[in-house]
């Protein structure tokens, strides 16, 4: 096998295939890279039996074959190259990879024993622009637990609707719910994702296209430019998230949203990360007290100017989980819903985007 590519491209397309390979496995085909050169370019494939990625860039082919080389050591090699094309030749078992006045000559792994790239049958499909399902990821991901003897609450639930599609994730201390308008979608589509694997894919180099979501019985397969990225399904129930999100409210608060996410800021300078912050909303001075103490460093406090409709109330939630939802929060205005303070506190975002972020309030002497 012999083939020449450009080194920037060949950065990129190990950067995203990278992404698949195992790390942690006692087989070692598994850490390696699997590269096929035919025709006018190159097929690359990585799968730690979890999750596959394939990834095809154009390259000048002089002869045509397959080999498999360790991923890691090849990345580290590229980027660590000069701005120049890079040459491949394969002599029984090691590869020879020049490029400017460098060389080096490594062991490759034998292409027969990779694993084949899964051959899926996809039962139904949709298509997103790749924007918006970027959108969509960072809002909830974050809220996936990294609890693995719970594995439902590590992956996004993905489903759809008349409506168009909706992205849930909650670790049981918070709950995040997005929603996009799409047109013609299939209803019944539903599958639990791994909240990583998603960031993974919302990570891609970002384009005006769109990417197609696939499911099969046991998996979920992405589509997008020139990949192919699969993982396994997360079997389980995902809890019903519904039942938990209070239908009514006792007050509504309407907060800047940058400026409610300046003031928690700073007065979570004095706080531990789990440490709750208190909101006290006061209606008839249109203002909420933001406040944290944590014993023996000190205590914060600022108030914030609002918008109040309904009671004074106030409610303690952990502060870091209050930012993680304000942050996903894109609008110029935020509106905090609470009934009781033994009751969830939900964030809403303003006009024009369709987000819930629910926080579990935190008991406080």
């Amino acid at each position: 096998m012999r083939f020449n590519i450009n080194k920037s491209e060949l950065l990129n397309a190990l950067t995203i295939v990278s992404k698949g390979t195992a790390s942690r496995s006692t087989i070692p085909v598994l850490s390696g890279v699997y590269i096929k050169a035919e025709g006018m370019g190159l097929v690359m494939e990585t799968t730690d039996l979890e999750r596959s990625i394939r990834y095809s860039v154009p390259a000048l082919v002089e002869e045509e074959g397959t080999t498999v080389i360790p991923e890691k050591l090849l990345l580290d090699i590229v980027k660590n190259l000069p701005e120049a094309a890079v040459e491949f030749q394969t002599h029984d078992s090691t590869v020879t990879v020049s490029c400017g006045k460098s060389s080096f000559t490594l062991k490759t792994l034998d292409a027969a024993d990779f694993p084949p790239f899964p051959n899926v049958d996809v039962s139904s499909s949709i298509e997103v622009p790749f924007a918006e399902f970027c959108s969509m990821v960072k809002r909830v991901a974050k809220v996936v637990s990294k609890d693995q003897s719970r594995a439902v609450l590590t992956g996004v639930l993905i489903s759809t609707s008349d409506e168009g599609l909706r992205m849930v994730a909650t670790d049981s201390y918070r709950l995040a719910v997005a929603d996009i308008a799409l047109e013609g979608v299939q209803e019944n589509f539903e599958a639990i994702v791994s909240g990583v694997f998603l960031q993974e894919v919302a990570g891609l180099p970002k384009m005006e296209e769109n990417i197609t979501i696939g499911l099969t019985a046991n998996q979920i397969v992405f589509t997008y430019q020139n990949m192919v990225l699969i993982n396994r399904r997360i079997e389980g129930n995902f809890p019903n998230y519904r039942q938990i999100i209070p239908q009514t409210w006792a007050t509504k608060t309407c907060f800047t949203t940058q400026e409610l996410i300046t003031a928690v800021k700073r007065v979570g300078l004095v706080s531990a990360l789990s440490s709750p912050v208190k909101i006290d909303i006061n209606a008839e001075a249109g203002n909420a007290i933001i406040n944290a103490a944590t014993q023996d460093v000190g205590s914060a406090e600022e108030v914030v100017g609002c918008e109040v409709a309904g009671e004074s109330i106030q409610i303690a939630l952990n502060h870091q989980y209050v930012l993680d939802g304000l942050m996903s929060v894109s609008t110029d205005q935020v509106f905090f819903e609470t009934s009781s303070p033994m009751k969830p506190g939900i964030f809403r975002a303003g006009a024009g985007e369709n987000f819930l972020y629910l926080v579990m309030p935190v008991r406080v002497s």
